[in-house]
C-alpha cells in the first residue's frame, strides 16, 4: 500500500546511495567540502522524512504493516551506510571506530532479536533511553558529516565524536535492556 508515509520512507532508502556517493572520497566532481555540505543537506532531509512519515501515518490514520516494516529498516540502512562511509573516509578513526562498531553491532543484534520475538508475538517497545540513543546517534553522524563541509571549525567534528561516544554508551545500556527481555523468551 503506497501511502504518502510509505513513499517518504521509501525515499529515505532510495536516497542512501546518493548519500554514499556524496561521501565517497576522490570523486573529483566538486570540492570535498561542497560534497560534504550536500551530504549534510541530504542527511537532514532524510531525517525530516523520518519524522514526517510517522507523523503523516498517525495523523492520517494510514499506519500500515509495510510502513511498520520499512521504517526501522530505512533508519538502519541510513545509519549503517553513514557509519561505514565515515570509517572508510577516516572521519571516524582510531579508537572512535570502536564506538561506531558498538552502534552497528547493537543495530544488527536488536533487529535480529525483534524478529525472533515477533515470531513469539512478543512486542518490545522503544524505551525513552533508546530514543535518546537515537538522538545522540543522529546528532553524531550529522555533525561528523557537517565537519567535512566546515573543516575550519574543528569543534563540529569534536561534537560529532563526543556524541558518537554518548550514543555508543547508551547503545550498550539499551542493547542490554532489549537482550534481557529477549533472554526471558529463549530456551
Amino acid at each position: 500500500m503506497l501511502t504518502l508515509a510509505n513513499i517518504l520512507t521509501l525515499s529515505r532508502i532510495f536516497a542512501v546511495p546518493l548519500l554514499v556517493l556524496l561521501l565517497w572520497p576522490s570523486r573529483e566532481i566538486g570540492p570535498a567540502w561542497f560534497d560534504y555540505a550536500l551530504a549534510f543537506a541530504l542527511y537532514c532531509l532524510m531525517g525530516l522524512t523520518d519524522y514526517f512519515d510517522g507523523y503523516v501515518a498517525r495523523t492520517q490514520g494510514t499506519v500500515s504493516r509495510l510502513g511498520v516494516f520499512l521504517d526501522p529498516i530505512a533508519d538502519k540502512i541510513m545509519v549503517a551506510a553513514v557509519i561505514l562511509m565515515l570509517v572508510f573516509t577516516q572521519t571516524i578513526h582510531g579508537l572512535h571506530v570502536v564506538a561506531a562498531l558498538v552502534i552497528l553491532l547493537r543495530e544488527i543484534t536488536v533487529s535480529g532479536l525483534r524478529e525472533f520475538l515477533a515470531t513469539l508475538q512478543v512486542s518490545v517497545p522503544v524505551s525513552r533511553l533508546a530514543k535518546w540513543k537515537t538522538t545522540f546517534q543522529l546528532i553524531a553522524l550529522g555533525a561528523l558529516i557537517l565537519g567535512g563541509a566546515v573543516p575550519q571549525f574543528g569543534w563540529v567534528h569534536d561534537v560529532g565524536l563526543a556524541s558518537l561516544w554518548a550514543a555508543a554508551l547508551l547503545t550498550l545500556v539499551t542493547g542490554w535492556d532489549y537482550l534481557r527481555v529477549g533472554l526471558r523468551h529463549m530456551d
